[in-house]
Formats: C-alpha cells, structure tokens, sequence
C-alpha cells in the first residue's frame, strides 16, 4: 500500500494541529513533516521551534523535521541534535517559493546554484551521521521544468533517503498546473525512493497519477505527499488507501474543538484562536458547497461564541 505523507504547511500544521488530526484521522498518515526551522549559528532552537519539535508534543506522532539551510555543515550538526531528541530522519528544504525564503537563496532559490548544490549535498551525505536519514524536498528548478534533468544527475550521486518532487519551478510558486512531466522524468530516470507532491485533491487526482506513472514506468512505485488539500479534507488519506470515507461532521467539529481548546491554552489570545481557525475553513470549505455565505458569516465573527453557530452550520445545517 502507498505511503501517505502529510506536507508542512507554515505557521498551519504545528503540533497543536498535527495532534488533532491525528488523533481524528491519523491511523492514514505515515508521517507528519514539520514546518521548516531555520538554521541558527548561535543557539540550536527559538522558543516557537522547540515547542513545535518537542518530543513530549510529538509523542503520538511519527513526526519528521526539515531544515532550511544552505550550510553542509548546519544539517550535520542539527541531524545529531536531533538524533539525540529522538528522531530518525531530517528534511531538508529545496523547494520553499516563498520570496521571504528565496530572496535569500535559500529553498527553491538554491537549485539554480548547481554547482554550490552539489558541494552542498556532498558535504552533508560525506559528514552526515549513519544512524538516521536524511531525506530531500525539491522543485524541479528555478525558471524553466528542464533544469530538472540535471538535477537528476546531482541527486543520483547521494544517498538520498527519500525525494520529494513538487513538479513545479519556483517562478510558478502554486499556480497554474504541476509539470507531470517532470516526475515522470524523475520516476524514470532517478535512482532515489520518489515521492510526488502536488495537488492531489481527489481519489480520482491520485488514480490519474498512477495510471499515468504505470504507463511511463511500469512496476514503479512511489510514495504520496499531501499538503493543502489534506487541510481541505482532512479525510483524503484514509480515502486514498481506502481504508475509510469522507469525514463526517462530528470528526471535523472534534478536530476543531480539540484545536480550539489547546490553541486558547498555548495563544491565550481569542482573535488570534479565531485567525487560525479561519484560516483552516478557508480550505475546508471546499468540502462544503452551497456553505459559503455560512462562512462568509464566520469570516466577519469577532467572538468564539458566534464562530461555534457559525461552525455549526456549516457542519450540521
């Protein structure tokens, strides 16, 4: 059966949530990546990082983090920490297209340095420790889907555990169509265990795919990531493997009440409770037509107690 990876979304899929969704609909998730945390010379973690990587907050999860770095030597340093905490295997981030990430050369932006990038990879595969994994996220280039084929030939030379491949170049950041194509090439063509990554939004999305995939690459198996459209159903895992339906309504509103009551308890601020509560419906509503002046309503809410009718309607109206 195909593993099913739930993508880091930042700021969206910390701890808090990742325990509720796994506790409603986890038994679907293989893994669970962490946001990405940043590389730091003069401590190991911030507050917020520690928090979201803590053992004791991931204790129910299998729970991979990734680092956004540009430095051999951070990764081989982090892998250890982490090694130490207690976890296995570290990602590493290539396929950020957040301007904030890549103005800096950094996630996506770094796959235009070559030559830089396999200097890079060698230093962590040469100096990484033996006793955990570490495993690659990518876009398939910068500008243009060719610059793929020789990322290929760089990603061939290490002993990658995993590489995640979200067909698209960083100019495209999450519009217009994945460049299939471009993972085909991988699947065909790369020697690493491949995991795809890009708008699975459906059964019949991932049908597609692997109908696609036998035919290019008979026998060839590969691994499922999924990111904004688990948000948007956060059923789509077990639905996938088909080992159970859509949610119901009672888990969605279980789900979110676990997340409303450790929110309050970690945020202590009920606008700010509310901001990430909208900001999942602006996914979720997709499961939802005919709902959305219902949500309209929960947009403009300024209290819990008019957010919790609002829910309600949504849900059960």
């Amino acid at each position: 059966m195909t593993a099913v990876y739930f993508a880091p979304l930042q700021s969206m899929t910390t701890f808090i949530y990742r325990n509720a969704h796994n506790r409603v609909f986890g038994p679907s998730i293989d893994k669970y990546y962490a946001p990405f945390f940043m590389a730091h010379e003069k401590r190991n973690f911030n507050f917020k990082e520690k928090l979201d990587l803590g053992i004791r907050e991931n204790a129910s999860t299998h729970m991979v983090p990734q680092i956004l770095t540009r430095n051999a030597e951070d990764v081989i340093r982090y892998q250890r920490i982490l090694l130490d905490m207690g976890y296995k295997e570290l990602n590493i981030n290539l396929g950020c297209p957040s301007k904030t990430v890549t103005s800096k050369g950094r996630g996506s932006a770094f796959l235009i340095y070559r030559e830089e990038l396999d200097r890079f990879l060698d230093g962590v595969y040469e100096g990484a420790d033996p006793a955990g994994s570490i495993s690659v996220k990518t876009r398939i280039g910068t500008e243009s889907p060719e610059e793929f084929i020789y990322l290929t030939e760089i990603y061939n030379q290490y002993p990658i555990s995993e590489l995640t491949i979200h067909p698209r170049t960083m100019r495209q950041f999450y519009d217009g169509v994945p460049v299939r194509e471009s993972f085909l090439y991988g699947l065909k063509y790369c020697q690493r265990p491949l995991v795809y990554n890009g708008d699975i939004w459906s059964v019949e999305d991932w049908k597609a795919l692997k109908e696609e995939a036998q035919r290019v690459c008979p026998g060839k198996s590969f691994q499922l990531m999924i990111g904004r459209s688990a948000i948007a159903d956060p059923a789509l895992a077990r639905k996938i493997k088909g080992t159970g339906g859509p949610a119901r309504p009672e888990e969605y509103m279980d789900m979110l009440h676990e997340l409303i009551d450790n929110y309050r308890e970690l945020l202590n601020d009920e606008q700010m409770v509310l901001f990430r509560l909208k900001e999942l419906w602006s996914w979720m509503i997709r499961q939802f037509p005919g709902k959305e002046e219902q949500l309209n309503l929960l947009n403009r809410c300024d209290t819990m107690d008019q957010y919790l009718q609002y829910e309600e309607q949504i849900l059960m109206g």
